[in-house]
């Protein structure tokens, strides 16, 4: 029987492999010039933390989750994590972070699992990278976190995007606001679709963040969070969109833009991609001021965002920016005949050793098939020795890039190697 991949579940083959490192490193650049430390988190949780941290009623907790029973006694529920900030919130208070540390900057990237149909951008098993910047209750720390986004899109060379940007409220105006759409909602079923119909009784937020034709229209006069506000969060939502004017980052206020786990308050954000189809978002985030204490810790404020890196890497793709990543290695040793290769294997190992990547053949090619093996691999300098150069105890360098060919003795050869590694760049 030939196995495949489970639907949803994708292989990362090299050639590919390549462009999520470039990406990550890009990632973690941007990360060290903002401060922050990576963090790395369980895949498996204890279940009722997502119920307790993202909420009953989002399709998050109610379809999406793989959950199984451990083998204890008495079995508990566990979860393949379905996303990574109510287990970054979870560490936060197990080991006691804020209590040394009044403000909290963390990162990580990986794997994240959701069982929905897979769609562009989106699998069963995808990859995200997030921040959750913990202690600060103050639009500045808004700021910072989109600041961090708009960076890192510019950097990695995405540029056509939209920043939406609203404020949800706290829980209490939110809730307010939830009993008039809903009446709102009532008014309109019979032209809603039959999943935002279902989400009126658990979550009729999301009705507004639904991608569909009717669903949209149905909504367009529908009543604006941003009406139900009180003082504290009007204030902090003005705060919040001065400081993005004066540091130069446009944005859009968008009343249709909510989040869909329940822990979010007060400034939700999405930078949303303008190549790609529907799903278009690109990162999305914004405020968890009651997340920490809903895990067992006290009251501390927090913002974050979270970003699919296959979303990224397709909308690179769609845009014409991915990076062209060709293999590169240092020096390729040709051995012509059986003593050659036996010394080819062990001058790769000192070649190594010196700081150099160093390849040689493993299949006994011809040395024609060798040096086309030598090109593809990308090979800066290649080292060819057979009977002769054994007997003189030297060996035939050739620069690839710069054209050329000098000879040079074992002796010397690994120190000349690495010299000309430096000059060739």
């Amino acid at each position: 029987m030939q196995y495949q991949s489970l639907k949803g579940f994708n292989d990362i083959l090299p050639g590919d492999s390549e462009i999520w490192l470039w990406l990550e490193g890009e990632i973690r650049v941007v990360m060290r010039l903002y401060g922050f430390a990576e963090v790395r988190l369980p895949i498996v949780e204890s279940t009722d933390l997502f119920r307790r941290g993202i909420g009953e009623g989002t399709d998050v907790v109610g379809k999406e989750m793989y959950s199984f029973e451990d083998k204890g006694v008495p079995p508990e529920s566990l979860t393949l994590r379905p996303e990574l900030t109510a287990s970054a919130a979870r560490a936060f208070v197990e080991h006691g972070v804020g209590q040394v540390s009044t403000l909290t900057r963390w990162y990580y990237i990986g794997p994240a699992f959701r069982y929905e149909q897979p769609q562009a951008g989106r699998y069963r098993q995808f990859y995200t990278f997030g921040i959750e910047l913990i202690g600060s209750g103050f639009p500045e720390s808004d700021v910072e976190a989109i600041a961090i986004g708009a960076d890192l899109l510019k950097r990695i060379g995405l540029e056509r995007y939209r920043l939406r940007l609203n404020s949800i409220g706290t829980s209490e105006e939110r809730a307010e606001y939830r009993t008039a759409l809903l009446e709102f909602l009532e008014t309109r079923r019979d032209q809603l679709s039959e999943d935002s119909v279902r989400r009126m009784g658990a979550n009729p937020l999301r009705v507004l963040d639904s991608k569909k034709r009717e669903d949209i229209a149905a909504t367009a006069d529908a009543p604006s969070i941003l009406d139900f506000l009180g003082d504290e969060s009007r204030e902090h939502f003005a705060t919040v969109r001065a400081l993005l004017d004066a540091n130069g980052i446009e944005y859009t206020i968008d009343t249709r833009l909510v989040r869909g786990l329940d822990y979010y308050s007060r400034t939700a954000f999405e930078f949303q991609g303008l190549d790609l189809g529907a799903q278009d978002a690109l990162i999305g985030g914004g405020r968890y001021d009651g997340l920490i204490e809903q895990v067992g810790g006290k009251p501390t404020p927090a913002i974050g965002f979270g970003m699919g890196l296959e979303r990224i890497i397709l909308a690179l793709k769609t845009a014409g920016r991915l990076p062209q990543i060709a293999p590169e290695t240092d020096v390729y040793v040709i051995g012509l005949d059986d003593a050659s290769r036996r010394w080819a294997t062990s001058i790769v190992h000192q070649i190594r050793a010196a700081g150099l990547s160093a390849e040689h053949d493993l299949l006994r090619r011809s040395m024609k098939a060798q040096m086309r093996e030598a090109n593809r691999r990308g090979a800066k300098l290649v080292v060819i020795a057979g009977e002769n150069e054994l007997a003189a105890q030297e060996a035939q360098v050739k620069n690839m890039q710069g054209g050329g060919q000098e000879t040079v003795a074992f002796g010397g050869l690994v120190d000349d190697l690495v010299e000309m590694s430096k000059v060739r760049g």
